[in-house]
Formats: C-alpha cells, sequence, structure tokens
C-alpha cells in the first residue's frame, strides 16, 4: 500500500486541511478518501497537489509493502539507521558469503568496513576480499530495492555486475563481468554448463520457476541449486545465488536464509549430493532459515 504521510505533514505544515486542499484544487472528495486509507492516487492529481505545494510528486507518498521484514530494511537502510537489522544483515550475511568463497577478512573487519568505510587487516589479505565486501554490500542494497520485482535475467546479470565490479577480475575482457561466462568452468569436481549452453538453460530455469503458483522456500532451494549446476558466470555465481535466494525470500514472504561459514561443508555436500538426497541442502538452508528467524527476533520482527 502507498503512505501518503509526507502530503499529510505538508498539509499540516501549511495549517490546511485535506478538504481546503480538495476546495483549493477541486479534487474529489473520493480521492480524500483515498488519500486516508492509503491507497494509490492518480500520478496527474498527484502532479497537481504537488505543483500546488512546491515539492516534487514523489515526495508526497511512498510505496508500503506488507512485509514487515522487507519494509523494515528500506525504512533502516533510506536512514543509514546504525544497529538495526539492516545494519546486521549487511555485516552477517557479506561476511559469511565472501568466507564461504574464501574471503580472509574476519567478522570483526568486515563490521568495520561497514560501520567506518576503514580497514584494519593485515598485508596479506588481497585488495579484492576487500573490494568485494564493499560491492557485497551494494549488492544487498539492490535486492532490498528489487525485492518485489518479478526475477529476470537482467536482475541476475546486475548481481553479478555489482559484486565484481572494480576486481582484478574485471580488468580482463574475457571474464565478463555482468554477463555470462565464455570459458568452461568446473565447481567442485563437477562439470558445469558449457558457455554456449548457458543463455537456454537459465532461460528455461527461469520460465519453469515462473510457472509455480505458490511459490516455496523448497521452490527456493531447488532453483538454488539449479542456478549453482548451470554457473552461469565466471566466478561469484556461489554468492549471486545466494543473493537470489535472499531476494527470493523477500519477493514471496519467506523468511530468509543465512549459510554460515562454519556450515560451509554441510552446505557444499547439500549441492553436491543433491541429485540423490535433497535433504541435506535443504536442511542446511532451513537451518540458515532458524538463524535468521533468530535475528528477526531481537529485533522483534514477526515472521
Amino acid at each position: 500500500m502507498y503512505s501518503y504521510s509526507n502530503l499529510l505533514l505538508m498539509l499540516s505544515e501549511r495549517n490546511l486541511t485535506r478538504t481546503a486542499l480538495t476546495t483549493e484544487l477541486g479534487i474529489s472528495s473520493r480521492t480524500v478518501a483515498k488519500i486516508g486509507r492509503g491507497e494509490k492516487i492518480a500520478d496527474s492529481v498527484l502532479k497537481k497537489i504537488a505543483d500546488f505545494l512546491g515539492c516534487p510528486a514523489d515526495g508526497l507518498c511512498r510505496f508500503v509493502s506488507d512485509n514487515v521484514l522487507l519494509q523494515t530494511l528500506r525504512d533502516e537502510k533510506s536512514i543509514h539507521m546504525p544497529g538495526g537489522i539492516y545494519h546486521e544483515l549487511q555485516i552477517r550475511m557479506t561476511y559469511n558469503s565472501n568466507h564461504i568463497e574464501g574471503s580472509k577478512l574476519s567478522e570483526d573487519q568486515t563490521r568495520l568496513i561497514f560501520e567506518t568505510n576503514t580497514i584494519n587487516a593485515p598485508e596479506d589479505v588481497p585488495v579484492d576480499d576487500i573490494i568485494e565486501t564493499v560491492n557485497h554490500f551494494r549488492a544487498i542494497d539492490y535486492v532490498i530495492d528489487c525485492a518485489e520485482e518479478p526475477l529476470t535475467e537482467d536482475i541476475i546479470k546486475e548481481l553479478h555486475r555489482i559484486l565484481k565490479q572494480s576486481t582484478k577480475d574485471s580488468s580482463f575482457e574475457w571474464f565478463a563481468i555482468g554477463d555470462y561466462k565464455r570459458k568452461a568452468n568446473m565447481v567442485g569436481g563437477h562439470e558445469t554448463a558449457k558457455p554456449n549452453e548457458v543463455p537456454a538453460r537459465m532461460n528455461t530455469l527461469l520460465s519453469k520457476y515462473k510457472a509455480i503458483d505458490n511459490v516455496s522456500i523448497n521452490d527456493i532451494i531447488c532453483f538454488h541449486y539449479e542456478f549453482e549446476r548451470i554457473h552461469p558466470f565466471q566466478d561469484g555465481n556461489g554468492r549471486v545465488g545466494r543473493l537470489i535466494a535472499f531476494k527470493e525470500c523477500l519477493h514471496y514472504g519467506i523468511v530468509p536464509f543465512i549459510i554460515e561459514d562454519t556450515k560451509k561443508l554441510f552446505y557444499y555436500r547439500g549441492l553436491s549430493e543433491w541429485e540423490r538426497e535433497k535433504g541435506y541442502l535443504t536442511d542446511t538452508c532451513l537451518d540458515g532459515q532458524d538463524t535468521f528467524r533468530k535475528l528477526m527476533s531481537v529485533f522483534d520482527i514477526q515472521p
């Protein structure tokens, strides 16, 4: 739903009532009722009100999601609120996801980067570990912004571009940041999709996923496995895949999951053994979901 709290505040500051506004601008009482209920009003009417009040139209209202977790993340992100769930999510998800992939930065160092934009790390920490940490913060922001949009190839590629921009890999044309891989690769000793197969397989995966009527946590976990099996990018597939899962959980109002670095061996086993036993990966992701529930409970956010 929409919130017109900014509009009502501006009217109050100008000693105007909603009824006075209708008289001044010739707006119907039905429109006033919509404003009171938080329903979307026509853009032309919104512009008329904005012109009258001398402010931009997008400053009068904002969309308020029914998903309490998503709205909380957006509100805290918009004011860079310290110490909230957005703050903790950024640090914990970034640290764990990067550390699973071999980053040498500790959780405390990750926290320092997020909170102070500085780093106190030994000389043997690769510069890319620091860059990819900052990039992962930005990728989470992007997910929060586009969470309610349907999942598309463009969103997936943008997540890869954000994650890998300004890294050493981005200096190689063949690496193709923000685009599908150009060289064959393997993961955990398993063959992945060949570069010329990736576009078709990704299209099939997304089409199959979009055809699901009521997406569940199990559907998201299954998508995650299929994505990692394709391994569409030259590098960064694990982190992009976990960001996609986070986005889709927010999209469907499902409690997200964080795969902790301490559980990475269980996570890898789950991916490796999926075709034989789906329970390994499912249980690991559900354990990560319990971890996220505990984080939500700290901030009194109900699932």
